[in-house]
């Protein structure tokens, strides 16, 4: 038999942990850490990274991390999953740091940073360099900045990236463009 009943609204459910709805919670849970945990399998397994680090390790990093947070208003599913891209991020740099001490200079962790994942020649970074390369970018314009990480590390749409940053389609199109450009051009110019 086939269920009917459609999934349950992330972001209404987030709305309604905001008030308090600890019942919202639970069944907002099970649905935040599948998706999650499916985010960092594709992440993972596209990249195809040769190191330690498990995608269920990565999520449940990010997951105890966002449950943690107390203070936060969530608006809707494209901000909490925009807090999730930062707390990859950070989680992947810490890692590929720790790493990179322990084998002084030894296998970084690598990453491809291209929109169309079956580009015949994908362009290879390690999260470290890309770290860096991403903090001189919010320094020149921090909205460029958190785009790349919106649809980088979580892989936010165009669309789900406008709406966590108030911001239209169009301009998020236009700064992810022009954010690839200036950090491919500051990769691949050292």
């Amino acid at each position: 038999m086939v269920n009917s009943t459609p999934p349950p609204d992330l972001t209404q459910l987030l709305l309604a942990w905001n008030n308090g709805d600890r019942a919202a919670l639970d069944r907002l849970m099970p649905l935040v850490y599948d998706e999650l945990r499916r985010l960092a399998r594709r992440y993972m397994r596209q990249e195809g990274f040769e190191h330690s680090l498990q995608a269920t390790a990565l999520v449940n990093d990010v997951y105890i991390r966002l449950v943690d947070q107390k203070r936060v208003n969530w608006q809707n599913r494209a901000h909490f999953f925009g807090a999730a891209a930062q707390m990859i991020r950070r989680l992947l740099v810490d890692r590929a740091r720790a790493r990179h001490r322990l084998k002084r200079g030894g296998n970084a962790l690598r990453v491809t940073l291209h929109d169309d994942l079956n580009a015949a020649v994908p362009v290879q970074l390690d999260v470290v360099a890309l770290d860096d390369a991403l903090s001189k970018l919010a320094r020149l314009d921090p909205q460029q900045e958190r785009i790349v990480e919106l649809r980088f590390f979580t892989g936010l749409s165009i669309e789900e990236t406008a709406e966590a940053l108030s911001i239209s389609p169009a301009t998020v199109k236009r700064d992810w463009a022009t954010g690839r450009a200036w950090l491919y051009r500051e990769m691949t110019s050292k």
